[in-house]
């Protein structure tokens, strides 16, 4: 079995106790959760969540991957008889108990089918421009927490970051492994789709003239494939510090239940060329404001502001 340096192996539960010393009262309630933040934090503390693919769910016996029973067993240090959680990245989440270590592999017993809502009802893409270091992975993190269906990597011109295939494999190896990290932390069920990056045209004709499958995470009925415009495929979200109309304004005009598109530029913003390119194709400029963001925190702003005007965001455990 491949061994794994434990401080790079991040819990599979909530969020870590305030550091030592700071009071864990002057943390306020979170909104939509219900309890108060202790009693929510010993919650998610105590739910012991893994991943397993459908393939490894039959009726009630569930096999989890080598690397998930490592966690299991030389993380968690669980023992047969314990309660954990399982989802299948596809929706479905499992209230399961642990019966032990066959083959190398751990097996649980699906004891009840999780009922509630976790995921966003808004489809929503994040298209991405490449950063640097570690920003893209952090990027990857949030986008996660923060509820989008689809991350799409975009080689631009002041992206400044030139990938071989050998890189672009590993790349998104790590991506896909922060990002199922991120869903079993804030509790979603469905694995985020991360395609590999690929050059801004390349992204546009493969949405307006490639195959239906190619469309950002549609269903089937809203997609078409004719014409050079994006509309007909969601409502699609220039973020540009050279300026836009207000996201309240552009996101009101927005039909009920259509997807949304956040196009977030690089560290040195989009070439003139870029935004007219995509303006050309139906594309909304939008402001986040007279202040020029890091592409990490506009990304984050553009999608808190997305799911809080269309998304769950703002809806709270009585709704």
């Amino acid at each position: 079995m491949e061994r794994f340096d434990r401080a790079q192996i991040t819990c599979t539960g909530g969020p870590p106790w305030p550091p030592l010393g700071v009071s864990r009262r002057i943390f306020p309630k979170r909104g939509g959760h219900g309890g108060t933040p202790l009693q929510d934090q010993a919650k998610f503390m105590s739910r012991r969540r893994f991943y397993a693919s459908p393939d490894n769910i039959t009726d009630s016996d569930i096999t989890l991957s080598l690397d998930e029973t490592h966690h299991l067993t030389h993380v968690l240090r669980m023992t047969p008889g314990d309660q954990a959680f399982v989802f299948d990245g596809c929706g479905h989440e499992y209230k399961c108990t642990f019966l032990g270590i066959n083959d190398n592999h751990a097996h649980l017993e699906s004891n009840e089918a999780l009922r509630d809502a976790v995921e966003s009802p808004l489809q929503l893409t994040l298209a991405q421009a490449l950063a640097k270091g570690e920003k893209f992975n952090f990027i990857i993190q949030k986008a996660t927490e923060l509820g989008v269906s689809r991350i799409v990597p975009l080689i631009t011109r002041y992206a400044q970051i030139k990938l071989d295939d050998n890189q672009i494999e590993r790349r998104l190896e790590r991506w896909r492994r922060i990002s199922l990290e991120a869903l079993k932390q804030c509790g979603r069920r469905r694995v985020v789709e991360i395609t590999a990056p690929q050059p801004l045209p390349k992204f546009l004709d493969s949405v307006t003239h490639g195959d239906v499958a190619d469309a950002p995470s549609l269903p089937i009925e809203s997609r078409e494939t004719s014409g050079p415009k994006l509309a007909a495929c969601a409502t699609w979200l220039l973020f540009s510090e050279k300026g836009g109309a207000a996201i309240t304004e552009v996101l009101s005009e927005m039909p009920e239940r259509r997807a949304v598109v956040a196009l977030v530029g690089p560290e040195g913003g989009w070439s003139d060329e870029e935004i007219e390119l995509l303006v050309s194709h139906g594309a909304k400029a939008v402001s986040l404001g007279p202040r020029v963001l890091r592409t990490e925190t506009a990304a984050i702003v553009a999608l808190t502001l997305i799911q809080h005007l269309k998304g769950d965001l703002s809806i709270t455990g009585t709704e």
